[in-house]
């Protein structure tokens, strides 16, 4: 790896420190990944909404990848729709219903 020396702001340092401390990672590491996904080559255009959304959340930092303990212990023979479909046979509030009351009227 090469090594690259930046001068940055007070400012900006400040802030890169307190979104490495959010992330739980080394200031280093956050510039890297940052450095390295500003240069990455063009991605193509998502097709769908989910491919935007998962773009987006992915983007923001709000989606991440199963870790080696979650993902030793998920079946990768289950699929998503069977999923739908046994929660839809639980019935019950769904959980934008479930929300939706929790939020209470609107003002």
């Amino acid at each position: 790896m090469t090594v690259l020396t930046l001068n940055v702001p007070p400012e900006v340092h400040r802030r890169l420190d307190e979104e490495a401390s959010r992330l739980g990672k080394p200031l280093q590491v956050v510039a890297e990944e940052w450095l390295a996904e500003r240069m990455a080559p063009p991605t193509a255009v998502p097709s769908s909404d989910r491919e935007r959304a998962h773009q987006a959340l992915c983007a923001a930092g709000l989606l991440a990848e199963l870790g080696p303990n979650l993902r030793s212990r998920a079946d990768s023979m289950v699929r998503l729709e069977d999923i739908n479909v046994a929660l839809g046979r639980a019935g019950g509030k769904t959980l934008g219903e479930i929300v939706l009351e929790q939020r209470g009227p609107k003002e």
